[in-house]
């Protein structure tokens, strides 16, 4: 992305904000600051911050970093743009604020902690502003879907690589460990997400750790990775038999996975509640019997983040529209055998939706 389309995402940004009654938004979520400014898609630990956005209604916007970040920022971001604060941190972007916030400043109430509002109240007029940047971020551009298909393209290759890698006696732990490095040797910068790899038992945990279970001379192994590449995620879940027949088990759930996920994708269009997908992936099961087993929503949406906007799920508002990118991974799990769970990721198109 280059700095325009962050200006122009900016641009965009302020009619949702003198929509929503206010002078400013203070972003506080990094995955919104990067999409708006491209700086710094994380932040350095769950308890620091690499910087806050300041956008404002009249154009004059404010990119908030610490002295760690100032060389990065001014390669990005006009220096007269650039507010470098220092410690006590809130106190000086109180005061900083309170010259440029206009009147009523929004912010992001699931990224600002309780303590930082706290701090920053005094003299300013915070106002919570929910979803304002993921409103944005669900609808992805040209650009961002082809990254995300190339993206889903290196995990489809490693898939297939994995497959005939995997056999009995390796460990949950090595086939993760695999499964990284050759995301890694083939460009992705980072894991999506730490890799689920479970076998036999372990599968019925939706989430499940991989640890010292090994692959059985004949059984299953789920398998849900994903990797960044270019700034964008990858997600999918496929499961395998390993050695010999498939038991009749296997063969009877993923043919139920399978059906689910296929009564979703045939009817997923834009315009249509997005909550349908999920009843439809639901009513397949239902009438096999097996709906009790499909403990989660029907996916996701994906981005910058691997789980972002809009949820697939049975009380979602909304209907999809063209530029989405989400996730279709309906699964069965039984804590007393395993589980299957199969994923792609896909992009509602102007009449449809296309598996990436």
């Amino acid at each position: 992305m280059n700095t325009a389309t962050y200006a122009a995402r900016r641009e965009r940004l302020r009619a949702f904000i003198a929509e929503a009654g206010l002078d400013s938004l203070l972003v506080t979520h990094a995955a919104n600051r990067y999409y708006l400014s491209g700086f710094e898609l994380h932040d350095p630990q769950c308890n620091e911050s690499s910087g806050w956005l300041l956008v404002t209604t009249e154009g004059r916007d404010w990119l908030l970093t610490d002295p760690r970040y100032d060389t990065a920022a001014k390669r990005l971001w006009p220096e007269e743009r650039l507010f470098i604060y220092t410690a006590p941190k809130t106190a000086t972007l109180r005061s900083f604020l309170i010259g440029k916030a206009g009147g009523a400043m929004g912010f992001e109430p699931g990224a600002l902690s309780f303590k930082d509002h706290a701090d920053l109240s005094e003299g300013l007029s915070l106002v919570p502003a929910k979803g304002l940047v993921e409103s944005m971020r669900r609808i992805k551009d040209t650009a961002e879907i082809e990254a995300l298909r190339v993206s889903c393209a290196l995990n489809h290759q490693v898939f297939g690589q994995l497959e005939t890698f995997i056999e009995p006696g390796m460990t949950e732990t090595a086939i993760a460990w695999e499964a990284e490095k050759l995301f890694r040797e083939q460009g992705a910068s980072e894991l999506a997400f730490p890799s689920i790899v479970a076998v036999d038992a372990n599968a019925a945990l939706p989430h499940a750790v991989p640890g010292a279970d090994r692959v059985a001379e004949s059984g299953l192994v789920l398998v849900d990775m994903g990797a960044r590449l270019d700034d964008y995620n990858s997600d999918q879940t496929r499961t395998f038999w390993i050695g010999g027949t498939p038991s009749d088990r296997f063969r009877t759930t993923m043919n139920q996975v399978r059906r689910a996920q296929q009564a979703a994708l045939d009817i997923m269009r834009p315009g249509l509640p997005i909550k349908e997908a999920y009843l439809a992936a639901r009513q397949t099961f239902e009438a096999d019997g097996v709906a009790p087993y499909f403990t989660h929503s029907l996916g996701h949406g994906i981005g910058l983040e691997t789980h972002e906007g809009p949820s697939l799920g049975s009380r979602v508002e909304g209907v999809f529209e063209p530029g989405m990118v989400v996730t279709v991974e309906p699964g069965l799990y039984y804590p007393d055998w395993g589980g299957i769970r199969w994923e792609y990721m896909t992009v509602i198109t102007d009449d449809g939706v296309e598996v990436l």
